[in-house]
């Protein structure tokens, strides 16, 4: 019995769910989280790029084992009320040769520094792992550690918003890769929002690389 823990936590890192499959993981349990979550999935902007020939969709951080979401900053910690209230729904053309990535989200009052603002430090987390997402998959080993992040903020966010993180690859040299990317207020329609925090960032992957355990897979 003691063992079944460890024993979902190694087979969810073995085979962690499809993309495809993580779309199926995330129940709104709450009228408010059904709203949000409705308007997420069905934005003008998630309509353009489900359409888009060699986007991939997924909800990534439901790749995590259940076990260990409790212990992972933006798997667990980050997700559930008045914080990132739905899981992200990320878009990701991972085949191109410098492939990008669009995440949607929704920020909600508990994730603040000063009073209804939220905290520089959340987005300067999200773009992190919003760029190393971006770039994993043109790695050789699909996996990468932060070497370098600037981040220059532009104007607040506002707490209870809906917000946009676009990331580009921008250069690949074997275990290198330079991504370039900024969070922006969720337009209305298909038009783009005001440019909330912009970043340039260098990931690397360790020489080790093929036989670190995949937390949730690029894949």
């Amino acid at each position: 019995m003691s063992a079944a823990p460890a024993a979902d936590t190694i087979n969810g890192l073995v085979n962690p769910p499809t993309d495809a499959e993580s779309l199926t993981l995330y129940h709104a349990t709450t009228p408010s989280e059904h709203a949000i979550n409705d308007h997420i999935l069905t934005h003008p902007l998630s309509v353009r790029l489900r359409a888009q020939e060699g986007m991939t969709e997924s909800r990534p951080h439901l790749k995590i084992p259940e076990s260990m979401r409790p212990h992972n900053l933006t798997g667990g910690t980050l997700l559930g009320d008045d914080k990132i209230v739905v899981p992200p729904l990320m878009f990701a053309d991972k085949d191109a040769a410098l492939p990008t990535l669009t995440s949607i989200s929704y920020l909600g009052p508990a994730l603040c520094g000063h009073p209804g603002i939220v905290h520089g430090g959340l987005l300067a987390t999200m773009l992190d792992e919003g760029l190393a997402r971006a770039c994993f998959p043109a790695l050789p080993n699909k996996v990468g550690v932060t070497a370098s992040l600037k981040i220059d903020y532009r104007v607040p966010c506002p707490a209870e918003s809906y917000v946009v993180l676009k990331a580009q690859t921008m250069k690949v040299e074997g275990r290198k890769a330079w991504v370039k990317g900024w969070i922006e207020f969720l337009g209305e329609g298909d038009v783009e929002g005001p440019k909330l925090v912009e970043a340039e960032a260098l990931f690397i992957e360790p020489k080790n690389a093929a036989s670190m355990a995949r937390v949730y897979s690029t894949q």
